[in-house]
């Protein structure tokens, strides 16, 4: 084999050195590309999110509790069901409360009349003053006359001083009947029967008596699903006794347990992606920082650590960070309190601001609906209603 045809072994060995040294180029080319990329990631995007899964599904858990005591006739609910906002969970034997608000509805009524018949009364006294007045008048006149024929001898003395004695009487009936008038007006003057201090005490305790009698359904004060029911029928309960709770589950939140090196730059409002190990990675929820907590959790445990003692070794703590999240997730996938998620946060958004700014008022109030004082005192003005106008045409 000549200089210039160098042998087929030779040819192969330089094809797989030019083949290895593209491949290795092509090898560093892509790690240099990815760490490149890695570190764009990490400067733009990795190195903003704080992460944990020391989080937990939270959330309130209302008590139900009777207002009044009674034996328990019939219960309306059961461990996991839904109920509605003023859906009734427990019935208790209202027999009691049926016949206070019956005595009270007839003493708002006889007040009523009463009242009326006082304000009748006081017209009643004016016309009677005219009477007094005119009887009064009558006998000055008599008197007169008869002390103008007095000395003809017509009239004898006796007589003028029958008559002076009943003019005095006519006027004491006049006194009588005047300061009786006054005395009417006092209660009368200013104010309709409706506003008559005894009716509105009357009414006052109509709505005591109808209060009791509607407490003695026990009814949701949220939507919710039901959770430790322990109230048995006959069972006697008094006011206070739980009875079962009611979890609104449309109301939940997060809260995750972050490392208090992970608060450097999170606050307020910045946006958190979350992942429930019920459904997966596949289920992401999107939520925002609703707040830090006041302390840690050992700060606020039953036994804190007591650092004073001399045995202290240093523990890194955890703050919980409240998280919301969005009602439409939330129907999508619902959640269980207690439930563990996954949390990142993004604290790119303002991390300029550290975690002693103000956290902004919570717009979320939660509240139920009145006790229906309405209604009793709807039924108030049509007792009174009712009353005056069978007196007016009695």
């Amino acid at each position: 084999m000549t200089e210039n045809n160098p042998s087929p072994v030779v040819t192969d060995n330089l094809a797989n050195q030019r083949r290895r040294k593209l491949g290795l180029t092509l090898l560093g080319t892509v790690c240099v590309l990815a760490a490149a990329a890695w570190g764009i990631y990490w400067l733009d995007i990795a190195r903003w999110i704080e992460n944990t899964d020391d989080a937990y599904v939270n959330g309130r858990v209302l008590q139900i509790t009777p207002q009044v005591g009674g034996t328990v006739l019939a219960v309306r609910a059961e461990d996991t069901d839904d109920v509605k906002a003023g859906q009734v969970l427990v019935e208790l034997d209202r027999a009691d409360a049926r016949v206070a608000l019956e005595q009270a509805e007839t003493a708002l009524a006889q007040a009523v009349r009463e009242t009326r018949t006082v304000f009748a009364n006081s017209n009643t006294l004016v016309q009677q003053i005219k009477l007094r007045q005119a009887e009064a008048e009558r006998w000055r006149q008599d008197i007169a006359r008869r002390q103008a024929i007095a000395e003809t001898g017509a009239v004898s003395m006796e007589e003028i001083y029958h008559a002076r004695d009943s003019l005095k009487a006519a006027e004491a009936a006049l006194a009588t009947a005047q300061e009786q008038l006054v005395a009417s007006q006092t209660q009368t003057d200013g104010i309709k029967v409706e506003n008559h201090p005894a009716v509105q005490r009357a009414a006052a305790r109509y709505e005591e008596a109808w209060l009791a009698w509607s407490r003695t359904s026990v009814t949701a004060p949220v939507n919710g699903q039901i959770a430790r029911r322990n109230v048995q029928i006959g069972q006697r309960v008094a006011p206070g006794t739980p009875l079962m709770t009611v979890v609104p589950l449309d109301q939940v939140w997060v809260d995750a347990n972050f490392k208090e090196v992970q608060l450097r730059r999170m606050q307020i409002g910045q946006a958190v992606k979350l992942h429930a190990d019920v459904y997966g990675s596949s289920v992401e929820y999107r939520g925002r920082v609703l707040g830090l907590g006041a302390g840690t959790g050992a700060a606020f445990s039953l036994l804190p650590a007591q650092n004073a003692t001399g045995n202290w070794i240093k523990v890194v703590q955890r703050i919980p960070v409240r998280i919301g999240l969005d009602p439409q997730e939330l129907a999508a996938h619902p959640l269980r309190i207690g439930l563990s998620m996954q949390v990142e946060v993004d604290t790119h958004e303002g991390h300029a601001a550290s975690i002693s700014a103000p956290a902004a008022p919570n717009a979320a109030r939660f509240e139920t609906a009145d006790a229906g004082i309405e209604q009793a005192r709807a039924r108030v003005q049509e007792i009174i209603r009712q009353n005056l106008h069978a007196a007016a045409h009695g």
